[in-house]
C-alpha cells in the first residue's frame, strides 16, 4: 500500500550512507516499542492502529449519527493536532465542489478554535444563521487559549438558539479522561464525552476521537482509515528488516540529508487533496524535532500549483533543501483530453488520461531538480481513499518517532510552544501575568 524510494537522494549524499544508518534506524524504532526512548509516557499511538476495537468504533459511529441527525453543520473546535488530522483526511477525501451540489449526503464539517481572528469567527457566526448547529469541541484542559474563546462563543450561540437542554444534545466533548475545565464543564452540563488517551499527544492523536469523531460526522469511513493505519503498523514494526520498512528509510534519508546541510525539506504532492496532509505533517515534524537548537525545517508545496512560483527557487536557488514527494499511483476517477485542432499546441495530447501527463510533469520535474542538485525522496502510495490515507499518515508517525530519535531529541514533548502563551497571558493581564505584562509592555513601547 506505500512503498519508499530514497534512489534520488544521491543528488545530495551517497545512497550507501543511507543504507549505512540502517541498523541505527532499527534501534530507535525499537525505542519506540519497548518505551526506552525519551517521551515513553506519550507512545500510546504506536500500537493504537491494532488495538482500537469494533466496539470503540461503533460507538464513535454512533455519536457521529446523533449529531448528523440534529445538524447540518458541526463546528470542530481544537487547534494544533486537534485540528489538523481531522482536517487533513477532511480535505483528502472530500469532494473540494460540494458547495456546489444541491443535494448534500450529510453535514458540512467547519473548524473554528484554530485561530484568534475576529472577523474569522465574525464569518462563520453569520454562515450559520439558518442552519441546524452541533459542536464537536476538542481540548485536552479546556483552556487553551483559542478553542476555549471559540468555544464559549459557540455554545452561547447554541445556548441562545435551543436553550442548555437543546445545546446538550448538539455538543460532544473530546477531552481528557478525569481532570481539566473541559471535562468538568461537561460533566456538569451533561455533554456527551470522549477521551483523548494520556499517552497520546495531540498531533499522533488523528486515530482517536480527536480525529474519528469529526471524520465519521462528516461520512468517511473510519473503519478503512484505521484499517489503513493497522496494515502500515505491521509494515512500520520494529524487526521489519531495513530494507523493506519505509518508516526506518525515511527517518535515514532526512537524518543523512540533514547532516549534509540540507536544513528544509519540502514535502510535495501532485494531488492538490493532500494539500491539508502536508500542513498536518509540517506541525508533525516541526513540533517533533524542532528544539535544542536542531531540526529539519519542515515545508509544503502543491504541485504543479507551485511550479510556477516556489519552482524557480527550488530548482535554482540555495542548496540547503531537499524535497520528499508522495506520488499517488492511481486516480479515483477517469478524465482524458479531447480531440480536435491543435491551436493551444497540444494536439500530441488528444485521448490521453490526464493522469498520465500529471505523472510525466512529475516525473519531469524529479529528474530536473535532482540535476539541479536538489534531492529527491518518493512516497507512492496506491490511490488517495481512507485506507491509503490512514497508511500515510501512520507512515509518518512513526518515522517520526525514529527520526526524532536519531537526531537526538524528544520527539513528543514541545517545550517551545509555551512561550507565546506566557507572553500572550501578560499582556492580556491573565491573574498572576500582570507584573510580568507591566515588563513586556515596557519592551514594546522599546521597539
Amino acid at each position: 500500500m506505500l512503498r519508499f524510494d530514497y534512489g534520488m537522494a544521491a543528488a545530495g549524499v551517497p545512497v550507501s550512507a543511507i543504507e549505512a544508518l540502517g541498523r541505527r534506524a532499527g534501534e530507535c524504532n525499537r525505542m519506540l516499542e519497548e518505551g526506552t526512548g525519551a517521551g515513553a509516557d506519550f507512545l500510546g499511538w504506536v500500537s493504537l492502529p491494532s488495538s482500537v476495537t469494533e466496539t470503540e468504533l461503533r460507538r464513535v459511529k454512533d455519536a457521529a449519527e446523533k449529531l448528523r441527525a440534529v445538524a447540518d453543520v458541526v463546528v470542530v473546535v481544537g487547534i494544533g493536532g486537534s485540528y489538523l488530522g481531522a482536517r487533513a483526511v477532511l480535505e483528502a477525501l472530500g469532494n473540494p465542489f460540494a458547495c456546489l451540489r444541491r443535494e448534500r449526503s450529510g453535514p458540512d464539517v467547519v473548524f473554528a478554535g484554530q485561530n484568534i481572528s475576529e472577523d474569522y469567527l465574525y464569518d462563520l457566526l453569520e454562515a450559520l444563521q439558518g442552519r441546524s448547529v452541533g459542536v464537536i469541541v476538542i481540548s485536552k484542559s479546556g483552556t487553551t487559549t483559542e478553542p476555549a474563546i471559540a468555544f464559549r462563543i459557540l455554545r452561547g450561540e447554541l445556548e441562545r438558539r435551543y436553550g442548555k437542554a437543546g445545546a446538550r444534545e448538539r455538543i460532544v466533548a473530546v477531552t481528557d479522561r478525569s481532570r481539566g475545565a473541559l471535562k468538568g464543564l461537561a460533566d456538569r452540563e451533561g455533554y456527551a464525552t470522549f477521551v483523548i488517551p494520556d499517552d497520546v499527544g495531540g498531533r499522533y492523536s488523528v486515530l482517536t476521537p480527536v480525529g474519528l469523531l469529526p471524520l465519521a460526522a462528516a461520512g468517511i469511513d473510519i473503519g478503512a482509515l484505521v484499517a489503513g493505519a493497522r496494515e502500515m503498523e505491521a509494515a512500520t514494526a520494529a524487526g521489519v528488516p531495513f530494507g523493506r520498512n519505509p518508516a526506518e528509510q525515511y527517518a535515514a534519508a532526512r537524518n543523512v540529508l540533514y547532516g549534509a546541510g540540507y536544513r528544509v525539506e519540502i514535502l510535495g504532492s501532485y494531488e492538490p487533496s493532500l494539500h491539508y496532509v502536508g500542513e498536518w505533517w509540517k506541525q508533525l515534524f516541526g513540533e517533533s524535532e524542532g528544539k535544542e537548537g536542531k531540526g529539519i525545517f519542515p515545508a509544503s508545496v502543491t504541485l504543479t500549483a507551485d511550479l510556477h512560483s516556489m519552482g524557480q527557487y527550488i530548482q535554482d536557488g540555495e542548496r540547503m533543501l531537499f524535497e520528499t514527494v508522495v506520488s499517488v499511483a492511481s486516480p479515483l476517477h477517469e478524465l482524458r483530453i479531447g480531440t480536435g485542432g491543435d491551436e493551444d499546441g497540444l494536439g500530441f495530447l488528444a485521448g490521453r488520461r490526464l493522469s498520465e501527463v500529471n505523472r510525466m510533469a512529475e516525473a519531469g520535474v524529479a529528474l530536473a531538480h535532482c540535476d539541479g542538485g536538489v534531492p529527491n525522496l518518493r512516497v507512492d502510495i496506491d490511490r488517495v481513499d481512507a485506507y491509503g490515507v490512514g497508511g500515510l499518515l501512520y507512515f509518518f508517525e512513526r518515522a517520526c518517532g525514529i527520526s526524532g530519535y536519531l537526531l537526538g531529541v524528544n520527539p513528543f514533548d514541545q517545550p517551545g510552544v509555551e512561550a507565546y502563551k506566557r507572553n500572550m497571558y501578560a499582556l492580556l493581564d491573565k491573574p498572576g501575568y500582570e507584573k510580568e505584562g507591566r515588563r513586556l509592555r515596557e519592551r514594546l513601547k522599546e521597539r
